[in-house]
């Protein structure tokens, strides 16, 4: 059995008044046994008893015939990627499984990464696997000491490991303060933790305080004689029934020989804080004065600082060994470390120091380890808890602390540090802009706020430029688009005026910047795209040789694409932008050229700049931007019928989203979530996901907007509320055109107003909606655009000249990219031969778009398709909802080969491909189906559900991808 060393607690109150909390973790342990993964947290304040609750489960007879794991977090390691996980799987590291999660068992090897990170979740299957291997002898019980002081990685760990291991014998038991979880709330190992805890139904033990009986029996352990019930009522007055603090009251007092009598409880009247404070100062008092200053510089350094414990304390090396012995054995120091054993402790060893004292020390601290050239985040820990920064030096070193947390991709972080910066000089405009700068991903109306106050009128109009282009990129994630716009004009305004007519490179540049955001800002408004795109055909087509020449060439190319003239002029533009990888990136350069290259039909260009978008997000945390482009590749990949990715990518930008402050802004990876869900089949769950959108339909935003109305009317038709989907149609239709949007390709609404009324029996109503998108097809002119005008043509007329219309529309589709349009039109056409009699070339159509749409992952429209085709006579296989139907075709063969026992180098000597894309199909093969470990692909490949499903065909890339 690999254990912990878990010793006598030593309190006489730590289990007082604590029977029926070890009787609870008992009945968890052993529902655990019995193959039901469980988790608990046992909170309380400091010194509550929590640890001496976990030492007797964990030495109990519920834990007896378990692999018991048990480790602790300290102090100041919340940075320090799974030292959590480390603490408690180090015992196992010499054995066999170890191997599978060699790199997570490294300090260090994780740092700075997200928790989404490719490398991150291998290092969570690697773990996995260790702890299953553990749990294939006998149960395990996971204890972890102090979770308040843990990392985030490991507590997203232990919720990847619960989500997966819950029918197998897994207890996990986290003990937290309370005290410290209040102060974490809202960070990264906060949320972890309470995500962890909603997530399993987690039992929580919430430790009281004990009552004065408790406190009595505590005495009445403590001390041979017969107490006085004054002295009970003493000693819970003191410590507010603390655990902690009574032992250490009775310790003491028994040392000074205050018995339980009437004059002992005389001797313990009080505060509590000030019982311990005295008792810490008298103990420290009994020793040597170099002690109490090694005792308050570890309180100070904690255990980052440890090896500058003597230059603070400004004793010899020798010395401080010596000093660390006596704290320990005092119980002052945690067992094994140099830091103080919790915050009681370290509030009574600073105790005797004034404000400024302390501050000196801090100040001293922060300098040490400065000279000693310790990053500068080391030494800002240290002046973040300073009253005021004083010194000239440390708004410097705050300000590179904050750098190196950007650096690292932790913008939280940063902004802490530039929050103590600002608080120390308010009026910096330079400070204000970039904590704005830094809040922009995760808390957009804060940055908003910050650039309002930066904007004084005492401030330069160039500097006004820059703050108004950042107040607009921002505005877009805090909903200010139109404040955005009017600052944004008036900022152009005041440019020119001070520019002149033959303005420098770099006010150029300036300017052109400014001119971007405000395209920007202005083609996302329903009321203000119109004017936006006027304002556009003005102005000078940039060669992109900048940034800002490249963000408003990108601008222009949207607006231009969404005029819906041929495309050539916009696809140049945007391809101009891609062009230029070797300039800083900018996100909506990016966004806005993908956006184009999609629309026309240049898929392979459009799905490279998402991924470029994606990695930047990744590596800079910055998520706000991440979600954003992740939904729109999920909307881009629907569209070309790879439904099983656009599944994977969509859920992903819903679950980053959801855990964000600015969740309730951002809908549009709801939307493009629910639009996969309804060719998916689920359009009862694709409508429960709309329902929290609803402040959508009155929404400004045009991009939301207008998508909603589409995605909610598929819904609708999906449910069989036909005319409730027409009238959405109508809507957005109507709504496009208030906009002067006329692109045939971007949301074609007229074609699934057509497709509804023909179902409705309404083909000559059709025809309005179908010669609509006609003309707009004609000037757009791609292949998907024509062949779904044909389609709505074909629709609306009837006999045999729409028979002639929809074959058209089967062969411009299949020209495209756009995989699920020519299934449908398949669909159609096989439905109108059916209808006049043609049953050969009617079973011929169907198949062609069952097969292609079972391809696709699109079940609803499969399914459509075999039904008609058994009306016609021919003969299919049940379609699934597999999860095997969300793999693409080289996915299943890599799943299956692994399934078989086959390594990754076999399989890619098998498929002819690197060993690295073999590991990248293996991770998004156990994304898609909720995996942990290849071994658990043999199951599901065996399961009834998959069993019966056919084997995907590769699918054909569409011209658009090659």
């Amino acid at each position: 059995m690999v254990r912990d060393r878990i010793g006598n607690s030593g309190l006489a109150s730590g289990l007082v008044g604590r029977v029926d909390d070890v009787r609870a973790l008992n009945r968890l342990a052993h529902a655990a046994r019995r193959g039901c993964a469980r988790s608990a947290v046992v909170t309380g304040s400091t010194g509550i008893g929590k640890s001496a609750l976990l030492h007797a489960f964990l030495s109990g007879d519920a834990c007896r015939h378990a692999t018991v794991l048990h480790g602790s977090c300290e102090e100041g390691t919340a940075g320090d990627s799974l030292g959590g996980v480390r603490t408690l799987l180090g015992p196992t590291a010499r054995e066999g499984a170890a191997r599978y999660a060699r790199r997570a068992l490294v300090p260090g090897a994780l740092a700075g990464e997200p928790p989404h990170a490719p490398a991150v979740q291998h290092a969570f299957h690697g773990l996995y696997r260790l702890a299953a291997d553990a749990l294939s002898r006998r149960p395990l019980v996971l204890a972890l000491d102090d979770v308040h002081h843990c990392d985030e990685l490991s507590l997203r760990w232990l919720d990847f490991l619960l989500r997966r291991a819950h029918a197998l014998p897994l207890l996990v038991v986290l003990t937290q303060q309370t005290e410290a979880a209040a102060l974490a709330h809202g960070v990264p190992a906060g949320r972890a933790l309470a995500d962890l805890i909603a997530h399993h139904r987690t039992t929580t033990l919430r430790l009281r305080p004990l009552t004065e009986t408790d406190v009595a029996e505590a005495v009445r352990r403590c001390f041979p004689e017969p107490a006085a019930p004054a002295y009970a009522t003493g000693a819970w007055a003191v410590t507010r029934g603390n655990p902690h603090l009574l032992d250490r009251l009775l310790s003491a007092l028994r040392a000074e020989g205050a018995g339980p009598s009437e004059g002992g409880a005389d001797r313990i009247a009080g505060s509590g804080s000030r019982v311990l404070a005295r008792w810490a100062r008298d103990l420290l008092d009994r020793r040597p004065p170099w002690v109490g200053e090694v005792a308050r510089a570890v309180a100070v350094l904690g255990e980052r600082g440890a090896d500058r414990v003597g230059p603070l304390a400004a004793v010899p090396a020798e010395v401080v060994e010596d000093a660390l012995t006596v704290l320990r054995e005092a119980g002052l120091l945690a067992a094994g470390g140099r830091h103080l054993m919790d915050d009681a402790v370290r509030a009574a060893v600073l105790a005797p120091l004034d404000a400024r004292g302390l501050s000196d020390l801090r100040t001293r601290a922060a300098l040490l380890l400065s000279d000693a050239g310790r990053p500068a985040e080391d030494v800002a820990e240290h002046l973040l808890p300073l009253p005021w920064i004083r010194e000239p030096w440390m708004p410097g070193v705050l300000l590179e602390a904050a750098a190196q947390a950007e650096a690292r991709g932790a913008p939280e972080t940063a902004a802490r540090y530039l929050y103590r910066v600002l608080e120390g000089d308010p009026g910096s405009v330079e400070v204000r802009v970039r904590l704005a700068g830094v809040l922009a991903e995760t808390d957009p109306s804060e940055a908003i706020r910050l650039l309002r106050g930066a904007l004084a009128p005492s401030v330069d109009v160039r500097t006004r430029a820059r703050i108004a282009a950042q107040f607009g990129t921002t505005s877009l994630a805090a909903r200010e688009g139109s404040a955005a716009l009017g600052m944004l004009e008036d900022v152009l305004g005041a440019l020119d005026a001070e520019l002149g007519p033959d303005p420098l490179p770099a006010d150029r540049e300036l300017r052109t910047l400014v001119e971007s955001v405000l395209l920007i800002v202005g083609s996302h408004g329903r009321s203000t795209i119109a004017a936006t795109r006027k304002r556009a055909a003005t102005m000078t087509v940039p060669e992109g040789d900048t940034p800002a020449q490249r963000q408003k060439l990108a601008a222009m190319a949207v607006l231009t694409a969404l005029d819906g003239q041929a495309p050539e002029a916009a696809v140049q533009c945007a391809q101009r932008v891609a062009s230029f990888s070797q300039l800083p990136l900018k996100s909506w350069s990016l966004i806005n050229s993908a956006f184009v290259l999609g629309l026309a039909d240049h898929t392979d260009d459009a799905l490279h700049e998402l991924d470029r978008l994606l990695r930047h997000g990744r590596e800079n945390s910055a998520v706000w931007t991440y979600s954003v482009a992740l939904a729109t590749r999920a909307m881009l990949l629907h569209g070309l019928g790879a439904l099983p990715e656009a599944l994977a990518d969509a859920r992903t930008a819903v679950q980053i989203s959801g855990a964000e402050r600015w969740a309730g802004t951002v809908v549009l990876p709801r939307l493009a979530l629910a639009g996969v869900l309804v060719d998916r089949g689920e359009a009862v769950h694709a409508e429960k996901l709309l329902t929290g959108t609803e402040p959508v339909w009155r929404d400004p935003y045009m991009w939301t907007h207008h998508r909603y109305l589409m995605v909610l009317g598929r819904t609708r038709h999906a449910l069989g509320d036909a005319e409730g989907a027409l009238a959405l149609f109508r809507e957005c239709g109507r709504s496009l055109e208030e906009a002067e949007v006329r692109n045939a390709a971007y949301l074609p609404w007229w074609a699934e107003a057509a497709c509804v009324l023909a179902e409705l029996g309404r083909a000559e109503e059709a025809q309005e909606p179908a010669a609509h998108g006609t003309r707009l097809a004609r000037r757009w002119g791609t292949s998907r655009a024509l062949g779904l005008a044909a389609l709505a043509r074909g629709v609306a007329t009837p006999g045999e000249e729409g028979v002639e219309l929809l074959g058209e529309a089967v062969r411009e589709l299949s020209a495209s990219p756009a995989r699920v349009d020519h299934a449908r039109a398949e669909l159609v056409l096989g439905r109108s031969l059916l209808a006049a009699d043609d049953r050969r070339a009617a079973r011929e159509h169907l198949r062609a778009a069952a097969d292609l749409a079972q391809r696709c992952g699109a079940l609803a429209l499969g399914q459509q398709a075999r039904g008609a085709l058994l009306a016609a006579g021919g003969r299919m296989r049940r379609m699934t909802t597999s999860p095997l139907d969300l793999l693409t075709s080289m996915e299943r063969k890599v799943a299956g080969l692994a399934a078989g026992g086959a390594g990754n180098r076999s399989i890619a000597q098998s498929l002819h491909v690197t060993v690295r894309t073999v590991e990248t199909h293996l991770t998004s093969v156990y994304r898609k189906l909720d995996i942990a470990e290849r071994a658990q692909l043999a199951q599901v490949l065996r399961s009834p559900g998959v069993r019966g499903a056919p084997a995907p065909r590769q699918v054909p890339r569409p011209r658009g991808q090659r």
